[in-house]
């Protein structure tokens, strides 16, 4: 598994304009998100699909598969949950 480059950010780039308007976040390079200064979100790539890592609140990562708009909506309620909107 490899962290996303942008041809494969491409596949998501919709659910990247939801995760931007998600607030107090800062994009610092293209699908790798801040927030408070410390890693939040970022993609990757693996034969099986897209995947993004969501920082937990025990600092351990949450893996959920977003190739589809299931898993997708998943990860926004996990993101808007753990910013507390």
């Amino acid at each position: 598994m490899r962290h996303a480059r942008d041809a494969d950010l491409d596949r998501i780039e919709d659910l990247l304009a939801q995760v931007r308007t998600l607030p107090g976040l800062k994009e610092k390079k293209r699908g790798c998100f801040y927030w408070k200064s410390r890693g939040f979100l970022h993609f990757h790539e693996d034969p099986k699909g897209m995947f993004a890592d969501l920082a937990g609140e025990d600092r351990m990562d949450i893996r959920i598969d977003v190739t589809e708009t299931d898993g997708q909506a998943e990860l926004m309620a996990a993101a808007r949950k753990r910013l507390g909107v």
